[in-house]
């Protein structure tokens, strides 16, 4: 057995909440199948090219919301898991040195990782399990992204990650273009920070009134919204907050989706900074 990890990266600095970070977590077992019915679907609503945030419009609202109940359907059979991590920005870190500020970027993309996904509490396997990871293209100079990769590699060396494997090799960075996966990720990732910056509350200066593509993008959370609302029936999921352990101390590997709001653990709250 192995798990693939599809990781992208979204808002780096927003009005009110930034390091927007996400990723999802399937078994080799069942990623043939994921793959190919995200493709399938796609096909069908004639989505022939890269599926992306940026590109929701009124016209292609319904069938994003059709893709979308798609990718969520693997996580309620328990085949996918999402995870999306993000930073409010009222809570200000303290006592940063000039290369964590310069390192930014990294530090909360390593933080994301490492951490997100609950690999402390995977099962306990009987033989090393392999973890591949797939970044979209990492935005920075190539020494920069070396550097990220061999720290995500030195995650290896942590006991408590029991006997999961991961191969310097197999943490590479990806086309968006060719993975699926990758793409619907980034849907769901944009719609978070699109609510959590209020860009939903954006409105034209002439027309006092929201675009259409705004409308669409709205509408479009809100599907998002319901199918994770699905997943925890009675839950009242609030999107600007970690995710409750709905179950127990091992949730962050068992549950199909969840959110980290990110806090520095030196930190002072500032109230209404963007």
């Amino acid at each position: 057995m192995e798990y693939h990890i599809w990781c992208d990266e979204s808002v780096f600095k927003g009005e009110y909440f930034s390091n927007f970070y996400g990723g999802a977590l399937a078994s080799s077992a069942h990623v043939s199948e994921i793959v190919s019915t995200l493709n399938e679907t796609k096909a069908k609503l004639n989505l022939h090219g890269e599926v992306k945030w940026v590109k929701v419009t009124d016209n292609y609202l319904d069938k994003y919301k059709e893709l979308m109940s798609c990718f969520f359907r693997f996580m309620r059979d328990g085949k996918l898991k999402t995870r999306i991590f993000f930073k409010q920005n009222c809570f200000q870190p303290r006592g940063l040195s000039r290369e964590q500020v310069d390192n930014e970027f990294f530090m909360m993309y390593y933080q994301f990782v490492k951490h997100s996904f609950g690999f402390t509490y995977a099962p306990i396997f009987q033989e090393k399990v392999q973890v591949k990871m797939h970044f979209d293209k990492l935005p920075d100079k190539a020494e920069k992204n070396r550097l990220f990769k061999d720290y995500v590699y030195a995650i290896n060396t942590y006991v408590n990650y029991k006997n999961l494997f991961l191969r310097r090799d197999d943490i590479s960075e990806v086309s968006s273009h060719e993975h699926v996966i990758l793409q619907c990720v980034d849907i769901v990732l944009g719609s978070m920070a699109f609510k959590l910056n209020k860009m939903d509350k954006i409105k034209h200066k002439d027309t006092g009134r929201r675009g259409k593509k705004t409308i669409a993008k709205d509408k479009l959370y809100s599907h998002i919204s319901s199918e994770i609302r699905s997943l925890y029936p009675g839950y009242a999921f609030n999107v600007g907050i970690n995710t409750g352990r709905l179950e127990g101390e091992r949730s962050g590997w068992t549950m199909p989706y969840r959110h980290w709001r990110f806090v520095p653990s030196n930190s002072a709250y500032v109230p209404n900074t963007k």
